[in-house]
């Protein structure tokens, strides 16, 4: 029997879709006005620039993206393209590959870094007390640790 959302359920959903789509496009607006990459590119250059060696299987790093294999490739050849990453055979997969972060993709990161935190600042976190950021950290956490590979 599907478990239909009552009004409240309904306004609640309808307020968290548009809110996470108006942060997501204006943190995409600011990348790609003031470091030419869409967030898409930043997320992928944050993660490799985590990773140890600031480099991570190409698997792996669709997974960290949130990413399907293809899209994450296409990206990849972007940000080659760029000299951002390159790719390198993965040493103990034939089949595999490893994205690297290249020194120029870390720079063009750590320049991309500031505008980006000061628009994640405005878009949600000036918006909210400390009590509101915890609730919404508790909030993100259940989400995720109950949905099916929500892992981070």
């Amino acid at each position: 029997m599907t478990r239909w959302l009552d009004d409240e359920e309904q306004r609640i959903w309808r307020n968290f879709l548009a809110t996470t789509q108006l942060v997501n496009e204006r943190l995409d607006r600011q990348l790609q006005r003031d470091a030419g990459m869409p967030h898409t590119y930043y997320m992928i250059l944050v993660a490799l620039s985590e990773a140890e060696g600031r480099s991570m299987r190409m698997t792996d790093l669709a997974h960290r993206a949130q990413s399907s294999q293809s899209r994450l490739s296409h990206a990849v050849a972007r940000l080659e393209e760029r000299g951002w990453i390159r790719r390198a055979p993965c040493a103990d997969d034939r089949r595999g590959n490893i994205a690297v972060l290249t020194e120029d993709g870390f720079a063009a990161l750590a320049a991309a870094a500031p505008g980006h935190v000061e628009e994640v600042r405005q878009s949600l976190f000036d918006a909210l007390t400390p009590a509101q950021l915890r609730a919404l950290d508790e909030i993100c956490t259940a989400v995720r640790s109950k949905t099916v590979g929500g892992s981070s």
